[in-house]
């Protein structure tokens, strides 16, 4: 678990001051060395690992045995890249992760938005754990949405990928309106600040030419902060791995995949092992 990239902070918003943070209970601090460039400190000092992607700083509390995920999308030309900010949520990270892969919500925690009655059908889908990239895939899944994105005009039917590439990190891949054929990309980093804590981070890269900058930050952080209150309310708090703890739906493929794979990886920060 140590051993894992996290997201600990935006690089354009760092400076020499640094930002103090936390890791997995770890007091951290984020800054800038003398050439400008990302460190990243513990409470003695010692120098933790460092990355810079997705307009990100990524750090590791361990020594990280691979490179930082790929999202091909981040290096394609015409993309806007946008940085959202962070949002800070009383919930296990990964409930927060989770939540963001959980479809059937939509109609009822973002009505009118990414979902409405009578829409509230999750139609089937393809869930896998491709073991060549060691990654959580959902595919082929489809949902009516008022309002897709900040660019959609109108109700579309919305085609759905999601990816889980890292425990505390995933990948959205949606209908793109305003240019058929291409996916938006909406990502959730996640930084277990505690087991029950963490700082969120969306990131996307879309293609979007018309709306201000401005507008798509506050459209997604909308959309995120409907999705607090129902996480901060979530009973047990940290997230279940025992399958007889929770009894799952039809629509909840993706999250019984991804609650085996942390299994299989023994990645237990942020989660119930055993029934109460």
């Amino acid at each position: 678990m140590t051993d894992q990239w996290y997201p600990v902070g935006l690089f354009s918003q760092l400076g020499r001051a640094g930002r103090r943070t936390a890791l997995m209970g770890v007091p951290i601090e984020v800054g800038l060395d003398a050439a400008g460039n990302a460190e990243v400190t513990d409470a003695s000092g010692r120098a933790l690992p460092v990355c810079v992607r997705y307009s990100h700083v990524w750090s590791s509390l361990g020594a990280p045995r691979k490179a930082l995920f790929a999202i091909p999308e981040a290096d394609q030309p015409g993309r806007r890249f946008v940085d959202v900010g962070v949002v800070r949520v009383r919930c296990s990270p990964l409930r927060a992760v989770e939540n963001f892969l959980d479809i059937a919500h939509f109609p009822f925690v973002h009505t009118d938005i990414l979902g409405a009655e009578p829409h509230t059908e999750v139609q089937d889908y393809k869930v896998e754990i491709r073991e060549a990239e060691d990654e959580v895939w959902a595919t082929q899944v489809q949902f009516y949405q008022p309002q897709a994105a900040k660019s959609a005009s109108g109700g579309i039917t919305t085609q759905y990928m999601y990816r889980v590439p890292a425990p505390t990190c995933s990948v959205l891949y949606k209908t793109c309106p305003p240019r058929p054929g291409e996916w938006d990309v909406i990502t959730l980093f996640v930084q277990p600040l505690a087991e029950d804590l963490c700082d969120v981070w969306p990131w996307m890269a879309l293609f979007d030419d018309t709306t201000a900058m401005t507008d798509l930050i506050h459209f997604q952080q909308m959309i995120f902060l409907q999705d607090r209150s129902i996480l901060e309310n979530q009973i047990p708090r940290l997230l279940p791995l025992d399958p007889g703890m929770e009894i799952p739906t039809r629509a909840d493929l993706t999250s019984v995949a991804y609650r085996r794979w942390l299994k299989r990886h023994g990645y237990t920060y942020g989660a119930e092992l055993v029934a109460q």
